[in-house]
């Protein structure tokens, strides 16, 4: 009772709108203190510095630093042009390259918003113009700027790595084909959907004049530099040469070098790219430290043997509990972010993890396909922030919160097909 009350009161406090990472940290500091009083605060000091000195952990600002690099130097914009012109030409081929370019720019920096906000000012524009469906071009916007989600190198796999406790690289390996799956699962409905219905994608005429051999040249050398250095960072994680965060860092020194080589560096640039790079971490690290103080004091008032107690009981054994776990989750990213999710959620149901058998692996698989709707779905999806944020006057929310809706049934279908193949994560 103590535990659920502890759950309700953040409730009536994030809907008042209070913030999450204090919301969540104020309830269980005043729980705490009620129940375990100042000896709290020792632990709360021990957690935080166990934190703050992660190893797994350090690799997140680094890669969101690479990611902003990227993004700032205008890599990203090139690559949305390049493909632009490549694919154009045929019915949805518009789509097509900006679900191509949203999964580059994905495993090049896995940070959402910067995807999303780069394709919303570039692409967006450009679909309208020549008549694609306002909400076929903002869902396929927000739906592959949410593949930094799954793609790595992605934050929700450091995290999920780090709260299941199994090796980022492998974490890494398994989500590459479940995240080309669901690439390939967004062109083909954009396909299927320009050729019955002509008027929703139409195809771009040829305007530049350029022969169809230039115009694969000059993706090919847009692409090929930012493509290299993903396969390299990735490459040394998944093989075991470096560690997460050695791959990081030198994924940030490549981004530099990349900025230099196109002429875009200036250190005016590298300080913007460094002051965002500390907001977002600080956000992600704040949300953090709430959450784990949440789940410690949720641990000492009893509640995850009170929740082991009631799921263990489920009906259906082991898909059964996975059954209402991806629901619950599904829920939960209507009004929560993926960290606060991972953070709070997933530690009180890992010990039935081992008791019912279920690889952690493919199970935080799953889970990362599921976080990756929270930044879909209404009404906290940040996906549809930020485009509204860029998105010209002519389209509204509404339009947006309605282009979505496919591609969240897109990505719970993809969720189906990785929960009944286990053997997906393990084709790398």
């Amino acid at each position: 009772m103590i535990a659920l009350s502890m759950f309700l009161v953040c409730l009536i406090m994030l809907a008042f709108g209070f913030p999450v990472a204090f919301t969540f940290g104020g309830v269980a500091l005043f729980y705490g203190l009620y129940f375990e009083g100042l000896d709290l605060f020792l632990m709360v000091a021990e957690r935080m510095h166990s934190i703050m000195t992660s190893v797994t952990l350090m690799a997140v600002p680094l890669f969101i630093f690479m990611g902003m690099i990227l993004e700032k130097s205008g890599i990203a914009e090139s690559m949305l042009e390049s493909m632009g012109s490549l694919f154009g030409r045929i019915r949805g081929g518009l789509a097509v390259s900006t679900i191509v370019v949203g999964m580059l720019l994905a495993a090049a920096t896995g940070v959402v918003g910067a995807s999303v906000i780069t394709m919303g000012l570039i692409a967006l524009p450009i679909m309208l113009k020549y008549g694609y469906d306002k909400r076929l071009a903002t869902g396929v916007i927000c739906a592959s700027g949410t593949l930094g989600q799954i793609i790595p190198p992605s934050i929700v796999l450091i995290i999920m790595g780090d709260v299941l406790q199994q090796p980022v690289g492998n974490f890494f390996r398994a989500a590459l084909v479940p995240g080309l799956l669901l690439v390939v699962v967004y062109i083909i409905y954009c396909l299927i959907l320009a050729w019955f219905r002509k008027e929703v994608a139409p195809s771009v005429p040829n305007k530049g004049g350029a022969s169809l051999i230039r115009q694969y040249w000059h993706a090919f050398k847009t692409i090929i530099p930012a493509l290299s250095l993903v396969m390299i960072v990735l490459g040394t994680v998944i093989i075991g040469i470096a560690t997460p965060t050695e791959s990081a860092a030198m994924g940030s020194v490549g981004a530099i070098i990349l900025a230099i080589l196109n002429g875009k560096f200036k250190i005016s640039m590298l300080h913007q790219v460094a002051m965002e790079t500390t907001k977002i971490t600080t956000m992600v690290f704040t949300i953090l430290a709430g959450a784990t103080f949440f789940s410690m004091v949720f641990t000492y008032t009893g509640g995850d043997e009170a929740a082991e107690l009631l799921l263990q009981h489920l009906p259906g054994g082991k898909w059964g509990f996975i059954l209402l776990m991806m629901l619950t989750i599904f829920l939960l990213g209507f009004f929560l972010d993926f960290v606060e999710i991972a953070y709070i959620f997933i530690p009180m149901i890992t010990p039935l993890l081992i008791k019912l058998e279920i690889d952690p692996l493919w199970f935080g698989i799953l889970v990362a396909l599921n976080l990756q709707t929270s930044f879909l779905t209404p009404p906290v999806g940040f996906s549809l922030f930020y485009l509204r944020s860029v998105a010209p006057p002519s389209v509204t929310t509404l339009d947006i919160y309605r282009g979505v809706i496919p591609f969240i049934l897109l990505q719970i279908l993809t969720l189906a097909l990785v929960a009944a193949y286990p053997g997906l994560i393990k084709l790398v």
